[in-house]
């Protein structure tokens, strides 16, 4: 980063803009609209404390703005001049576009709402800079003019929300990248970044509404990390590795754990404590189970080891174990010298 990027005062900036606007009340109309000192309020509220109407309130607010910008186009602001080639080379470096937020942290290091409100009015006065607003589907991003308007931001990103729906699965952005031929991955992250049906865990991209990319609880979190794994875990193992993930909210104990482990449908235990995931193939059941199920799959009598052998792919469990349930239970017998067939 540059000594001239690193040294923008977004706050002196923002005094600057304010201080064009002649009357007070227009002042505290753009200041409350766009959060500058405390959080954003409504027209309606706006309208309320200032004694005129809600539309009287997004009349002037469209007016302000309108001049602001016409002064900044014919170059009478020379802060917003300058800051706006700042944020320029910050939205190249973060791929043309990107979240208010992102770009806030990116221009100062911070992305709290007051630093955030500062970049959004600037953005929205500077000609160069093409805003979208934030909705149900997009969040508050900012584009380079010269290479997007804020309709064809929109269409890019809902092409990378389209384009993640077809994969059906997190990817990662070489993937999408590969897929969609944009200029850069960096391009697709800062789309990808702006849309709110799209989330990202450990470098993949997915749908918000699926846990790999989004987990919202124990559970979800307990599914990311045996995905993860690739392998079934002790439900110490998962408790502390979801510790020492990068998950918000990670601090939950080893019994919050398995008790969800125990409650949700996506998890099997196959062995003390162990458990692995439904979708590769496992069973919910007893030891007994399981061999009641290899001896139908086989249609025919099964030596010992070859039912262990069986067994031990779907279950962690001591050879012991099993052959104390094809010795002890009723549903078996023994056919043959250490041979074993479902009992009648």
């Amino acid at each position: 980063m540059t000594t001239q990027q690193a040294n923008i005062d977004l706050r002196a900036v923002v005094a600057k803009i304010l201080g064009t606007i002649e009357r007070e009340r227009e002042q505290e109309i753009i200041s409350r609209r766009f959060g500058l000192k405390d959080r954003r309020e409504t027209l309606e509220q706006i309208g309320e404390l200032l004694g005129i109407t809600r539309e009287r309130v997004r009349q002037l607010e469209k007016a302000v703005l309108a001049r602001l910008k016409v002064q900044a186009e014919d170059e009478n602001l020379p802060a917003i001049a300058e800051a706006e080639k700042t944020i320029i080379r910050h939205l190249h470096d973060l791929g043309r576009v990107a979240t208010v937020a992102d770009l806030a942290k990116a221009i100062s290091g911070k992305d709290d709402d007051r630093t955030q409100a500062h970049v959004a009015l600037i953005a929205t006065i500077a000609p160069g800079m093409a805003v979208i607003d934030e909705n149900d589907d997009y969040r508050a991003a900012v584009a380079i003019a010269e290479y997007h308007d804020a309709a064809k931001v929109k269409k890019l990103i809902d092409d990378v929300v389209k384009e993640v729906k077809i994969v059906g699965e997190p990817v990662s952005l070489d993937e999408l990248h590969a897929r969609m031929r944009f200029a850069h991955p960096q391009h697709i992250q800062a789309l990808a970044s702006s849309s709110k049906q799209l989330a990202s865990l450990r470098g993949l991209w997915g749908l918000m509404k699926w846990p790999l990319v989004n987990p919202k609880n124990i559970r979800d979190k307990i599914y990311v990390i045996l995905k993860d794994n690739e392998k079934p875990m002790h439900f110490s193992a998962i408790a502390k590795a979801i510790k020492d993930s990068s998950f918000k909210r990670r601090d939950v104990t080893t019994q919050a754990i398995h008790n969800e482990l125990i409650k949700d449908s996506r998890f099997v235990l196959i062995g003390r404590g162990i458990y692995a995931l439904k979708e590769w193939g496992y069973k919910k059941g007893t030891v007994a189970d399981v061999i009641t199920e290899v001896l139908k799959k086989s249609g025919k009598p099964l030596h010992r080891d070859e039912i262990v052998k069986r067994v031990l792919k779907s279950r962690r469990v001591k050879e012991t174990t099993i052959l104390l349930n094809l010795q002890g239970k009723a549903q078996f017998k023994r056919v043959a010298k250490a041979t074993y067939d479902l009992a009648e």
